[in-house]
């Protein structure tokens, strides 16, 4: 079986994580890894802050990491914000450079709707003056132009999306 990226941006609170973990359940349980933007700034990018330099150098090393992993046929999925277009341009050329496959789903809900979410309280300390040039309330983001797949999860269910995300794969010839 081929290796893939599936590269999720959003806004905070979008669904990503949720969205990656409920499709690896879906995979075998050796076939799919889930880099996450949080959990490679624990370790790995733990030396980088938010600027937008320390942002794109955050990008490229996780996509780096993801086409590793992708070129030992594993199907890893990406949970950033990656709020920039150009960052996620790069993150395709970087897979295109090493020949693997490599798509994009926008996991799209309104700044609304994020911050209702707010699972981890980030908008509320983003509003609170707490957290500066955060995503979506003081830094911008920019939606993909071209991305493979837009998943609205504002009115759709998690299973959906899933369903809809596996049937990507599946169509691409990876699952």
């Amino acid at each position: 079986m081929p290796g893939c990226t599936v590269w999720l941006t959003g806004l905070s609170g979008s669904g990503k994580t949720t969205l990656a973990t409920n499709i690896k359940a879906q995979l075998m349980y050796d076939e799919g890894y889930i880099l996450d933007g949080d959990t490679l700034r624990m370790g790995l990018n733990s030396d980088l802050g938010f600027s937008p330099q320390d942002r794109k150098e955050n990008i490229r090393r996780a996509a780096e990491v993801a086409a590793i992993l992708n070129d030992s046929n594993k199907i890893v999925l990406c949970s950033f914000i990656n709020p920039y277009e150009q960052d996620r341009k790069m993150c395709r050329w970087v897979h295109e450079k090493y020949q693997l496959e490599y798509v994009e789903i926008f996991v799209n809900a309104s700044l609304l709707v994020c911050e209702q979410r707010d699972p981890k309280g980030l908008y509320k300390k983003a509003r609170a003056g707490i957290i500066k040039d955060f995503t979506g309330v003081s830094a911008p983001y920019e939606p993909p132009v071209s991305p493979d797949l837009i998943l609205d999860t504002e009115s759709w269910t998690i299973e959906e999306c899933t369903d809809a995300c596996i049937e990507l794969l599946k169509r691409k010839g990876i699952l």
